[in-house]
């Protein structure tokens, strides 16, 4: 086993490698990916949001998995670059309540978001985002730069919630941080003060690209199959899209390496589960690109004494806000696992 786990670290090693720096710097974090949008990445930093302050954000964070469920609507406005007569005509349809604008179909979850977003006193509401981005186009500014802009719509309402707070600070791990993919919101949106951080990936191009970013935070080359650090290191670990990648063996002895080395628990992305009894296998070149069976997967986690509820991205969104199409990967799951 230890030979086989040795030449797939020297393959992904071999395929991550081979990218130059600033290809992976972008990688993963632009579009649906991006962390300030991607309904999974919210979960992850909810997942840290509450082992810190508990419930003191429930509202707020229904809101930011709100957001996450009407931006894409507003990306697909802005892939058509609308422009400013277009604008104003879908603006005043949702200031009516209406479900359509000129034959344009508006979906009920943004006409409650036009119409109830506002920012209470102590910062725990939202800007009304969707006003915003159809007035910016009406003045003229181009869809694209528009939609930019409001993907960072809940970044000043965070850091507003939390900078009054003086709270204790939790140890985090992120396996496979990439580029500090995730890292960049946890320090735009003012999480980053609460958290003892510590990130790796098995590319040394990644770990540098992080270290450049974010001098201050801890960044190392580490590998997922092998962690030098000692039993419940960290009180919780958060990552997202490594499993599917690994072989079956490299998947179960990245769990288990990580539920040694986490104490409170885990947030897990998948982006390829499926509720099957089996996994499917699909070797790609130096990696994987398998879809894993949820039933073994927590079967796996319980016998290190895990906790885990499982999140069906589409259908907790659907349920949440009353969706139809949620236009997420219909087979992504996130876990959340606590440790008794």
């Amino acid at each position: 086993m230890h030979q086989l786990l040795a030449e797939e670290t020297e393959r992904l090693k071999k395929s991550w490698m081979q990218h130059d720096s600033a290809m992976l710097r972008d990688y993963m974090v632009a579009d649906i990916h991006d962390p300030r949008i991607n309904p999974q990445s919210i979960l992850g930093r909810h997942f840290l949001i509450e082992a810190l302050f508990s419930e003191k954000f429930p509202a707020l964070c229904m809101e930011e998995l709100r957001f996450s469920a009407v931006v894409p609507w507003l990306r697909a406005l802005a892939g058509e670059a609308i422009d400013a007569d277009e604008a104003v005509v879908i603006e005043h349809a949702l200031r009516l309540g209406a479900d359509n604008a000129e034959g344009r179909p508006i979906p009920g979850h943004v006409v409650h978001a036009f119409n109830q977003a506002f920012v209470k006193p102590d910062g725990s509401g939202v800007p009304n985002y969707v006003r915003q981005f159809f007035q910016s186009i009406s003045a003229g500014t181009p869809a694209t730069l528009t939609l930019e802009k409001t993907y960072g719509a809940l970044e000043t309402v965070w850091r507003s919630a939390l900078a009054g707070i003086d709270g204790s600070r939790i140890s985090v791990l992120e396996p496979a941080c990439g580029s500090a993919n995730d890292y960049r919101t946890l320090e735009s949106f003012g999480l980053a003060r609460f958290l003892e951080y510590t990130g790796f990936d098995l590319c040394e191009k990644n770990v540098v690209n992080a270290q450049q970013m974010f001098p201050t935070a801890r960044f190392e080359v580490e590998n997922v199959f092998e962690l030098p650090y000692g039993d419940k290191t960290f009180d919780c670990c958060f990552v997202h899209d490594l499993f599917e990648h690994l072989s079956i063996e490299g998947m179960e002895r990245a769990l288990e390496e990580l539920c040694r080395v986490t104490r409170m628990g885990i947030s897990a992305g998948f982006f390829q589960m499926h509720q099957g009894a089996d996994h499917l296998v699909r070797p790609l070149d130096d990696y994987h690109w398998n879809t894993l069976s949820l039933p073994r997967i927590c079967e796996l986690l319980s016998r290190h004494g895990a906790k885990v509820q499982a999140i069906h991205i589409n259908t907790f969104l659907a349920t949440c806000f009353g969706l139809a199409d949620v236009g997420y990967y219909d087979s992504a799951y996130t876990l959340c696992i606590r440790f008794e």
